[in-house]
């Protein structure tokens, strides 16, 4: 009995070792993934935003975002995100006609994403009329 007791109190112990303790980042878009559907080139400003929480125990640092071609970053969130806190980051599609498939790296200090890089994307179409 004091065998069983003894493995129990090592596992409870070790695996408090393995939880991860830090910042983390959950997005509100599936996959994060912002579907812009299909949109008309001449009525839609092309902006969208991603919003995020930070889950974890300790304050969010975004150090960068950086985007693909004919995609612009309007605004990001320059100041740290407590625990509980929630942020956005603010996107711009150029409105080329045709398929929209983007991609959006942000690097954090999220301790849920391997070395803190997410990858935001965004698709859909343009079209002309």
């Amino acid at each position: 009995m004091k065998k069983i007791a003894l493995i129990i109190a090592i596992v409870a112990f070790s695996s408090i070792g393995f939880a991860q303790n830090g910042a983390k980042i959950e997005f509100r878009e599936d996959n994060n993934t912002i579907d812009y559907g299909t949109i008309n080139k001449t009525q839609d400003s092309g902006v969208r935003s991603f919003t995020f929480t930070n889950t974890g125990n300790a304050p969010l640092i975004i150090t960068g975002v950086q985007s693909t071609s004919s995609c612009t970053i309007l605004s990001k969130q320059n100041d740290s995100i407590l625990p509980g806190k929630s942020g956005s980051i603010e996107v711009k599609y150029n409105m080329v006609p045709g398929p929209i498939r983007k991609t959006i790296t942000v690097e954090s200090n999220a301790v849920n994403y391997p070395e803190g890089r997410i990858a935001l994307k965004i698709k859909g179409e343009v079209l002309t009329n």
